[in-house]
């Protein structure tokens, strides 16, 4: 059977495991939700390199992957490449979908929405130039979105209102499609969709599905006949058994031998 690893600093990444799922069903999956270093995107690139190292280090001990995948827009950005060149699995990051997103743009008008380290890193603007060349890109950075995606999966009380608004300066600037650079966005497409009709919402997930696909079917493991699983590992506040069962995961903690805060 083969077995993925995801990671995310909390729920966000379930959208990337959502579209594996979809598309490989046959797939087991590890989860970590590690809300022990919540949020990535706040984090400086060696406290990610040194904290994505130690779980990937940890779990791989007892499991064998036959490829990781970086479910966070952020950390993708800022360590995907020194993560490939310390482990010999392949690793797949999440990037924001600004081809598809030019691609599909009539207005030549299209938005990020992402959290600031994303919205203000390097690899972006090198997005930007190579994809998107000839559209004017309307950025809006928040973190108050991920909280709030956060907050709707743990089935506590969020104001929409408040989703709403984030997302509102990209209908006052006529964009036409929205690349939704953090995989916690997802969780707020039906309403994003509901209030603004006239933009179309993209995100990643469908894409990394599709990479993954690929290097399974290229690589040398051979399946069994096992039922496949999914693990939530959690660091920091522990998930109430719902969430697990919301899954039809396996909930348990991430021990860690040292954490890097």
């Amino acid at each position: 059977m083969s077995r993925l690893l995801l990671l995310d600093s909390g729920v966000g990444g379930l959208t990337v495991a959502a579209n594996i799922t979809e598309q490989l069903p046959k797939v087991s999956i590890d989860y970590v939700a590690d809300n022990g270093f919540y949020p990535y995107g706040t984090k400086t690139e060696q406290a990610l390199f040194l904290r994505l190292t130690e779980i990937i280090s940890t779990l791989s001990d007892t499991r064998d992957y036959q490829a990781i995948v970086i479910a966070c827009n952020s950390a993708s950005t800022l360590v995907l490449d020194r993560l490939r060149a310390k482990f010999t699995v392949p690793i797949i990051g999440v990037v924001p979908a600004i081809k598809p997103a030019a691609l599909a743009s009539r207005a030549r008008v299209i938005g990020l929405l992402a959290t600031e380290a994303t919205v203000r890193g390097q690899y972006v603007e090198q997005l930007i130039r190579t994809f998107a060349a000839d559209c004017r890109v309307i950025k809006v950075a928040s973190q108050t979105l991920v909280e709030l995606a956060e907050r709707k999966l743990h089935g506590d009380q969020y104001d929409i209102e408040q989703v709403l608004s984030i997302a509102a300066p990209f209908a006052a600037e006529g964009v036409d499609v929205v690349v939704l650079g953090c995989t916690h966005f997802p969780w707020f497409r039906e309403e994003l969709a509901a209030a603004f009709p006239q933009i179309t919402w993209v995100d990643s997930g469908a894409a990394i599905a599709r990479r993954v696909q690929s290097i399974l079917q290229s690589s040398e493991h051979s399946p069994t006949l096992m039922l496949p699983e999914f693990r939530l590992y959690y660091s920091g506040e522990a998930y109430p058994a719902t969430m697990a069962q919301r899954f039809a995961a396996t909930l348990q903690p991430l021990r860690l031998e040292k954490s890097q805060h």
